[in-house]
């Protein structure tokens, strides 16, 4: 993290696992690891950390490596509200601290999550990065924005959750952002990749290990 820029970072990790059969998605291990504990590696590049999750997800998360500061969990009221709830009940968790300049927010299911994370920074302290802009967002291949994989300025970030109000539960990644000034940035390296079904599990599993198309039809 920048000397001259503060990133905190929130994780969300609630979510029902529909397409998981109801698994508890932090949970889910990819490659031996859960999947939150992996997105919280990305927990070393920011200062503080604030996880939006269910307590069933708080043994997903591991151990605090030595060193680094214990996350604060939030939980959004009532649950499964949704992202831009999580969100709220994420920027509520960080008003205890002294606040950052950009918000980092990260869906729990990025293996790569530090990768992204890794891609993501220099450009909010590039010195050419306009003040209008106001969010950062990963986009995938197929050039769709990862809004869940993103920084977003704190004031503006605020200002539209204020907007929206109650109407945050259940609200759309869409209705939050639509009022901001975000620009894209291409994601090369598949590090915004997320796993929503056990397919993914699967295949970012393999991916991980460096497994081979024969070897991957022993793991299924």
């Amino acid at each position: 993290m920048s000397g001259a820029v503060i990133v905190d970072l929130i994780v969300l990790a609630g979510g029902r696992g529909r397409r998981l059969d109801g698994a508890v998605k932090p949970a889910v291990e990819v490659a031996g690891r859960t999947l939150l504990s992996r997105v919280l590696d990305a927990r070393t590049l920011v200062r503080h950390v604030v996880i939006v999750g269910p307590e069933t997800a708080h043994l997903a998360a591991g151990d605090t490596p030595a060193g680094s500061t214990p996350a604060v969990w939030a939980l959004e009221d009532p649950p499964f509200g949704g992202p831009v709830a999580g969100i709220a009940a994420g920027l509520t968790a960080l008003t205890a601290t002294d606040l950052p300049d950009w918000v980092l927010v990260l869906a729990c299911d990025l293996p790569w999550a530090a990768d992204a994370t890794r891609t993501l920074l220099p450009h909010l302290t590039d010195p050419t990065l306009p003040a209008s802009v106001q969010g950062l967002y990963l986009t995938d291949t197929d050039g769709h924005a990862q809004w869940l994989t993103a920084a977003y300025r704190l004031d503006a970030l605020t200002a539209a959750m204020s907007r929206l109000g109650a109407r945050a539960h259940g609200a759309s990644m869409r209705e939050l952002l639509g009022s901001l000034v975000l620009r894209g940035i291409h994601d090369d390296t598949n590090a915004a990749t997320d796993v929503d079904t056990w397919q993914d599990v699967l295949e970012s599993t393999a991916r991980l290990t460096g497994a081979t198309d024969s070897t991957r039809s022993t793991i299924e």
